[in-house]
């Protein structure tokens, strides 16, 4: 004879599991979190150090980082020049990078990063081709903006993602605000380090 169960034997049954799951759920996330923390700070940590000519795992990211890095209200400054943060919004969500300035506030190294643009398009500004437009640009009078065709003689001008129009207008948009952030920061005084690899040289290769 089949079983049968009362509606209320599967409604308590279904909330259990519910409950259940919930908790294990709960329980993972929790004991993850310091891991997920650690990993996301090495991953910060690496990419900055990338706009200097510093490559790193998250094994030895802590290390390089203390040796080339001092932290200066929110920036990052290195022998010779400082690294400003970038915080945007492309098409699909969130946009991040870093720009390394030298002491004339030219671009010596840059690195981007998204949440979720289309591969291919707007995700083009996490490779290290995008990143390598940048070296040699300006920030000092004004901010460097996309444009499609740019003028590469222009020190202000890069080119625009291709069929990205919505992502490079928020590149702009980060770099704009960036730039507004750096020109209203008291910059410390820089002195040469002589165990400071040379910047840039990976991204221009």
């Amino acid at each position: 004879m089949k079983k049968t169960f009362s509606n209320r034997y599967i409604f308590i049954y279904s909330a259990v599991l519910v409950v259940v799951a919930a908790l294990i759920l709960t329980v993972v996330s929790v004991s993850l979190k310091p891991l997920q923390t650690r990993n996301l700070q090495a991953e910060t940590k690496q990419m900055i150090l990338k706009t200097i000519g510093v490559e790193a795992t998250r094994d030895n990211a802590d290390k390089l980082y203390a040796e080339h890095i001092t932290e200066v209200d929110g920036y990052y400054t290195f022998a010779g020049g400082i690294v400003i943060p970038l915080h945007g919004t492309g098409l699909w969500g969130p946009i991040w990078g870093y720009l390394a300035l030298d002491s004339e506030s030219t671009v010596v190294g840059a690195v981007f990063d998204h949440k979720g643009e289309t591969p291919g398009l707007g995700g083009e500004i996490a490779t290290d081709k995008f990143a390598a437009r940048f070296i040699g640009k300006k920030m000092d009078t004004q901010a460097i903006h996309l444009a499609k065709n740019a003028d590469h003689s222009n020190p202000y001008e890069v080119d625009a993602i291709s069929g990205g129009t919505m992502t490079s207008n928020g590149v702009t948009a980060m770099l704009a605000k960036a730039y507004n952030d750096y020109k209203a920061l008291a910059l410390p005084e820089t002195t040469d380090n002589p165990e400071t690899p040379e910047i840039g040289k990976e991204a221009t290769e």
